[in-house]
């Protein structure tokens, strides 16, 4: 197996762009901008009739997820700021608002626009999930060095 990815690499947000994104009620993409499609590597194409969770960061807490759902199901905006994963594996973070589209007095779908944030709030965020995730799900963000012997042997292993 050759794993190649770009996990440290984080893609900025333009100063001057909004992300953009729709979904059905269950979640999955049917409208993004091309904003979306460049900084998140993937195409258009490969993004319309997926889940917007194809673009969750790992270091996201689950409960992060499941108050914007609980926001949405009262009929309320949700807003907060987001780690996404890029195609490639680098991330970007951004602020997102994500809102209800009601046609006839019934939900239709969800719209997400999302901008930049500064490095000092992009710190910040991360340091709260960390610790969010660690605390509810048990879970810890490690980068751990191995020596080149042991990198090789875990290779293998995986193969």
């Amino acid at each position: 197996m050759n794993t190649t990815f770009d996990m440290f690499l984080e893609t900025e947000v333009p100063e001057d762009e909004l992300i953009i994104s729709r979904t059905d009620l269950s979640g999955n993409i049917i409208y993004v901008n091309e904003t979306f499609a460049d900084i998140s590597g993937y195409e258009p194409e490969e993004l319309i009739g997926k889940p917007h969770n194809i673009i969750r960061h790992p270091d996201m807490p689950q409960s992060v997820f499941a108050n914007l759902w609980a926001t949405l199901q009262r009929g309320e905006t949700w807003e907060g700021y987001v780690k996404n994963i890029r195609k490639d594996h680098g991330y970007y973070w951004v602020f997102a608002r994500v809102s209800r589209l009601v046609k006839d007095g019934k939900t239709v779908e969800y719209k997400s626009v999302r901008e930049p944030i500064s490095t000092a709030k992009k710190i910040q965020m991360q340091n709260i999930y960390d610790a969010q995730r660690k605390k509810e799900e048990g879970i810890s963000r490690v980068v751990l060095y191995v020596q080149n012997d042991k990198l090789t042997k875990l290779k293998e292993f995986e193969a």
